[in-house]
């Protein structure tokens, strides 16, 4: 049962937007730079790192949405993301991913944890600075989006259909667009 008053036809994150919608538009538009805006990495790949981060912080319902976001824009669609859950290092992803994978498990951990080996690693496998960047911004970004769903117990429903319901939106419509038909 959530901490507060918030719409019982709501879910998560989007419960807490319908609550404070002046709050909503900067973390839309946060989420929507980062997991869609202009980078080298794709969309799926910056999905993957938010359900990464989301899973290390015990979060089901962003780990649950950005892993049907990620698996939606991923050739290799739920069965990646759910090896990248049970072991990022043995997952089929390239050694670049590993490597961001990694840093963004170490900014989980706190921004301290991220070490010059991390870095290193990352730019031996090919990353460049803005994907480095980029990383680090998406895991922080999710750690403080985490910590607002789950410390304020929003719901988050069990059923996978639902997140998979959401990803299609995302994917047509993004984070700070509203379809026409009002889904």
């Amino acid at each position: 049962m959530p901490h507060i008053a918030l719409d019982p036809d709501e879910a998560g994150i989007r419960s807490l937007f319908s609550f404070r919608p002046e709050t909503a538009r900067p973390l839309s538009e946060l989420a929507e730079v980062l997991l869609r805006g202009p980078s080298t990495l794709t969309r799926g790949e910056r999905e993957l790192i938010a359900s990464h981060v989301s899973s290390l912080n015990d979060c089901y319902y962003c780990m649950s949405s950005h892993a049907a976001f990620a698996a939606a824009q991923l050739p290799e669609g739920m069965a990646l993301v759910q090896r990248v859950r049970a072991d990022p290092q043995t997952a089929p992803v390239s050694d670049k991913m590993r490597a961001l994978l990694a840093i963004a498990a170490a900014v989980q951990e706190g921004g301290l944890k991220v070490t010059p080996e991390h870095v290193e690693a990352a730019r031996a496998a090919g990353a460049t600075d803005a994907e480095i960047h980029d990383s680090v911004l998406i895991a922080a970004a999710f750690c403080m989006y985490n910590r607002y769903v789950d410390g304020l117990a929003t719901v988050a429903p069990e059923d996978p259909g639902f997140y998979a319901m959401g990803a299609q939106a995302i994917v047509e419509y993004g984070y700070t667009a509203q379809p026409e038909h009002g889904a």
